[in-house]
């Protein structure tokens, strides 16, 4: 089964647009488009006021990653670099949408759903980040009985 939302007509711009809006309709307070080398929408900051204090939330869109996928699951005219940025920045707006659905019935606060795209204070790495630099150490590791 190909990857959600491949055959995609709807721009990156677009998809971006409609994350900032949902987010700011969540009480964001200020939402920035970050740019790769090339000029590409490379992820989106954002920041939330959380008791009181400003928590910077950092969300990649991986467009090399889609890339790949497409070249391996779809047909060639939906492996391209455009298509691959399309797609990413489609799935996101997907994933916030929901994740922000989850908070609103209030199934969850706003830190559990963004908390590994929070930016720590090491260098601005994410907390997954920083959980991945350390081989996940830290977290309760299930132990597989034979």
């Amino acid at each position: 089964m190909p990857i959600l939302n491949y055959t995609t007509q709807i721009a990156a711009s677009k998809s971006i647009g409609e994350i900032q809006k949902k987010l700011s309709k969540a009480g964001a307070s200020a939402v920035m488009i970050e740019y790769g080398p090339s000029g590409e929408e490379s992820a989106l900051s954002f920041r939330f006021a959380v008791d009181g204090s400003d928590v910077y939330f950092k969300l990649p869109a991986n467009t090399d990653a889609i890339y790949n996928v497409l070249q391996r699951q779809c047909a060639p005219r939906y492996a391209t670099r455009k298509q691959a940025a399309n797609v990413a920045w489609r799935i996101l707006k997907d994933w916030v949408e929901a994740q922000l659905a989850v908070r609103e019935a209030g199934l969850v606060d706003l830190i559990e759903v963004f908390l590994p795209y929070a930016q720590t204070g090491m260098g601005g790495k994410t907390v997954y980040q920083l959980f991945k630099d350390k081989g996940f150490k830290g977290l309760k590791q299930l132990e597989h009985h034979a």
